[in-house]
């Protein structure tokens, strides 16, 4: 029966990234995925490497340390990750002030900068013109997420990491049940996204993650051109979280549906010319429930048509997966105080951007390097 120093349960960027900086630091890793096909939030992603939003300290010093990780990720990773510059666009509509939603961004580390209605326009021409006031923009980092994490998850498996598809049902004193076997290992560490609150809770511990239920539509290659990474100035995903969060003993009811639903109108166009428009965010406390895909399509859509009239009818396919959060914008990443050897590491509401200084500065923390990054966000 063989022991592995760490299991890594999920396989989206995350668990990917984790994995592989703890087998580059020498312990024997398993990194157990359900889905042979990824088909969570890393998958589903638009992609964007926001270095520019960090407002404390903390948040600041990651993006940087992201920054110097991402210039030498494809070399390490022998990999092309797709790692590019883009405009960010920050819409603003029509009956909003422009000089107050860029005083919203104000204590970023690179404050985006407002243009004109007209010179939003220019930037981007398939906006239209009659729904915004104007727009915020500043320089955001770029990748392709899926092939980000597969990239991860093949040099951890070249540095003799071991990979199982296999659904993860329970924790155990020592190791994981699967839907095939169990597995033992001296540590376990949750990065299931989503699904990481729901884990951990049939193991009988209630933890500060929580999750939306994302939609967005994929379209595949189109010869239109999108200059930007298109978002709203006024995201209100963000709202939608803290809202959620106030009753924490609202998510273990399953039927629940804490706030009502929202849609941030964004689009980005990958190098290939596929498209991902969205975003719907619900928040329904059971990981499993069923959305209506034609009513919430049709939304979409609309909304899509609004702001980018040629891009809302591209014939493309509805998508939905699980975005996981925290109560503080801040990961978590802790020991779970009721499970002996058992970790979180999940809730990053800047993934693409946090996970990879953080999962380094993880691996080297449990090797027994001190780390005052780690130590001060377990302890928050």
């Amino acid at each position: 029966m063989k022991t592995y120093d760490w299991i890594v349960v999920g396989g989206g960027i995350t668990g990917a990234t984790l994995a592989y900086e703890l087998v580059k630091v020498g312990w024997s890793v398993l990194l157990l995925e359900q889905h042979a096909t990824p088909d969570n939030a890393t998958r589903y992603s638009y992609g964007g490497l926001a270095y520019w939003s960090g407002t404390t300290p903390l948040t600041r010093q990651l993006c940087q340390e992201a920054i110097a990780r991402y210039q030498v990720l494809s070399q390490e990773l022998d990999a092309d990750i797709e790692l590019r510059e883009l405009d960010l666009l920050l819409t603003i509509s029509a009956d909003s002030n422009p000089e107050a939603a860029a005083s919203v961004y104000a204590k970023c580390a690179v404050p985006p900068r407002l243009l004109s209605l007209q010179a939003a326009c220019e930037l981007e021409p398939l906006l239209n013109r009659e729904v915004i006031s104007g727009a915020l923009t500043v320089k955001h980092g770029h990748i392709h997420p899926e092939k980000t994490a597969q990239a991860y998850i093949q040099a951890f498996l070249r540095a003799g990491g071991e990979m199982q598809i296999s659904q993860v049902l329970q924790i155990l004193s020592g190791g994981v049940q699967t839907h095939t076997e169990n597995y033992h290992s001296a540590n376990v560490v949750i990065c299931a996204g989503g699904l990481s609150r729901q884990l951990l809770k049939s193991a009988g511990v209630s933890i500060k993650v929580y999750f939306t239920h994302a939609e967005m539509i994929e379209i595949p290659p189109v010869d239109l051109q999108l200059n930007t990474l298109v978002m709203p100035a006024n995201l209100q995903r963000f709202e939608l979280e803290s809202a959620s969060t106030q009753v924490d003993e609202l998510w273990d009811d399953l039927g629940n549906e804490l706030v009502s639903p929202i849609l941030d109108v964004g689009a980005v166009q990958f190098l290939d010319g596929s498209l991902r428009l969205g975003q719907i965010s619900r928040v329904l406390t059971n990981p499993h429930a069923q959305v209506n895909s034609e009513d919430s399509e049709q939304w979409l859509r609309n909304s899509i048509l609004s702001v980018l009239p040629t891009l809302g009818n591209l014939p493309g396919t509805w998508h939905h997966c699980l975005v996981a959060f925290s109560n503080n914008r801040l990961p978590v990443i802790s020991a779970v105080p009721e499970l002996k050897d058992v970790h979180i590491f999940s809730g990053f509401s800047n993934p693409l951007v946090f996970v990879p200084p953080l999962a380094q500065r993880f691996a080297n923390f449990v090797t027994g390097t001190e780390d005052e990054v780690i130590m001060g966000i377990m302890q928050v």
